[in-house]
């Protein structure tokens, strides 16, 4: 009777845990899931020294051409001037900074470094610097030709446009401070990518969300300046986010080809060479970014760290090593941009995706020491997305109590900042429907997970997409795992839709086929498994299990 009682007790227990997680959870059930984010390609400023910021540098060559006359007293300023353009155009702020200020070094009466200086601010996320530089720009723009003045109206009235991102008059008013200054100089190719740039959904765009109202105006820089590299970067950008990956592959690789000594330059280029199946070769691509940074922080001093960009390659570098199965190289590249210090939220944000990697190999102690950091960081956002992993390790390991509490500070650190919300959904879904297979609840789970797979693979840009894949299968992984089998087939259809050349859609196709009898199919999508896993560590356990399940339905 006592081991009866004992056995009720904790199938009481057991239900109350579940109903807690329940409760936990269901805040998550509309919306579902928000939208997930492409990386920002920004930085706070107030974490370099302004020692950095305002080191010397030599002129270079091999970051692109950019060009845009100023009013100046020195040749060698005007040059500086332009180099910073085209650091600007390429996202590298630290060093349009350094480019900017030497050129005020050389004639501290150039009114247009000033302007160039507010706008590297922004990029490096520092509002109250860009706001002063710019003043500066005003305040010496009394010599100016008419045009350079209306360059400092329109970056006026922009920085108005951002401060209350909500007045839609203001964005008008700096969009119309573009077209004023473009009736009075129609081939100035700067101007045209500005009014790209414009077209985005915040005023601060700089070229990266732009979609198909953007396209016009960077092709009408291309044509005034042919083969132009930023224009190039844009429409990648641009054709990236909607979809049309053949034409931003074209554009990413003369992005590529013109700025050969910026890493971002090659790392775009690499994001499409996926999207295409040309994995070998995006793989050299971000490799290729990685080198050059590196020997850009050793003969420049300047610590990696300090560089949105390192961490963001190094995560998307990791995620091409997993896709080919070569699990060592990408444990290597993840391991080591989540040990960069975080400066900012979305570098922050980044690095789940060690944990979230960790979790997809089964590895959960880790996962939970490696949640557990994030939990530390001061960020809301960041934190709520510690508390979900830490809990789906907790839940792997069958510790419901554990993985209830930390469903709880999830969602009540995702109630602290509501901006996130984009960010964290994703993983606090994931998490719901993962609890609910777990728990014998599996119509329920199926729902949740079925919503988050439509909705990661909806959305656009490659971050995204490649994202979207490595969640479509840790949820057919779960769908095995909890014999839903139901769930696991719809999942491998949609990672065969995603990206048929992916090893793991054909993998996961095997299983399904085997678990149903269907003895011929499984052999065919076992064996496309194996050869898309072609370049795996020899030791990667899906390629054993290949094997054995090849021997055992092929037979003798």
């Amino acid at each position: 009777m006592r081991h009866i009682r004992q056995g009720i007790q904790r199938q009481r227990r057991l239900r109350a845990w579940s109903l807690s997680l329940a409760l936990a959870l269901v805040l998550l059930l509309s919306p579902l899931l928000g939208h997930a984010q492409e990386h920002d390609h920004s930085q706070p400023a107030g974490s370099i020294p302004p020692e950095i910021l305002e080191r010397p540098l030599p002129l270079r060559t091999g970051i692109g051409a950019s060009h845009e006359s100023v009013t100046t007293i020195s040749p060698e300023a005007q040059r500086y001037f332009d180099q910073g353009l085209s650091y600007l155009h390429s996202y590298v702020w630290i060093e349009a900074a350094r480019s900017f200020n030497q050129a005020l070094r050389l004639d501290p009466n150039l009114a247009m470094a000033y302007l160039g200086l507010s706008y590297a601010y922004s990029g490096l996320g520092a509002a109250a610097a860009a706001k002063a530089a710019l003043e500066k720009a005003e305040a010496g723009a009394g010599n100016l030709t008419e045009l350079e003045r209306q360059r400092i109206s329109i970056r006026a009235a922009q920085l108005e446009a951002i401060a209350k991102p909500a007045d839609s008059s203001l964005r008008t008013r700096y969009i119309q401070a573009i077209e004023r200054a473009l009736s009075l100089s129609p081939n100035d190719v700067e101007l045209w990518l500005l009014r790209g740039n414009a077209e985005e959904p915040s005023p601060a765009g700089w070229g990266q969300r732009g979609t198909e109202g953007s396209l016009e105006y960077y092709e009408k820089a291309l044509a005034i300046s042919p083969d132009n590299f930023a224009a190039h970067h844009y429409l990648t950008h641009s054709l990236e986010n909607i979809g049309r990956i053949q034409d931003a592959l074209a554009h990413g690789e003369a992005f590529a080809r013109l700025a050969p000594m910026v890493a971002h330059a090659q790392h775009m280029w690499g994001h499409d060479l996926r999207r295409v199946g040309r994995i070998d070769d995006a793989i050299k691509q971000f490799e290729k970014a990685c080198e050059l940074e590196v020997a850009y922080y050793k003969s420049e001093n300047i610590p990696a760290e300090y560089d949105w960009h390192h961490q963001h390659n190094l995560d998307l570098l990791s995620g091409a090593y997993q896709y080919i199965g070569r699990i060592k190289s990408a444990e290597q590249m993840s391991k080591e941009s989540f040990a960069f210090p975080a400066l900012q939220e979305n570098v922050a944000l980044d690095k789940r995706g060690w944990p979230f990697f960790l979790l997809s190999r089964g590895r959960n102690q880790e996962a939970l020491d490696a949640g557990r950091v994030l939990i530390d960081e001061r960020w809301p956002s960041v934190r709520a997305i510690g508390h979900a992993m830490t809990s789906q390790a907790l839940m792997a390991m069958g510790r419901l109590p554990e993985a209830s509490s930390e469903a709880k500070a999830a969602i009540a650190e995702a109630q602290a900042e509501p901006a996130a919300e984009p960010y964290i959904s994703p993983y606090l879904a994931l998490l719901q429907g993962e609890f609910f297979l777990r728990t014998g609840q599996q119509d329920k789970g199926r729902v949740i997970l079925k919503a988050v797979e439509g909705k990661v693979r909806a959305e656009p840009g490659p971050d995204a997409w490649s994202q979207a894949l490595f969640v479509l299968e840790m949820i057919g992984q779960l769908a095995v795992e909890s014999a839903d089998w139901e769930l696991a087939e719809y999942t491998a259809g949609q990672m065969n839709q995603h990206d048929p050349a992916y090893a793991g859609s054909h993998f996961l196709l095997a299983l399904v086929a085997e678990h149903k009898g269907d003895i011929p199919s499984s052999i065919r999508e076992f064996k496309l498994a194996q050869q898309a896993w072609k370049e795996a560590d020899p030791d990667l356990p899906e390629m054993t299990q290949v094997k054995s399940k090849l021997a055992a339905l092929e037979g003798p």
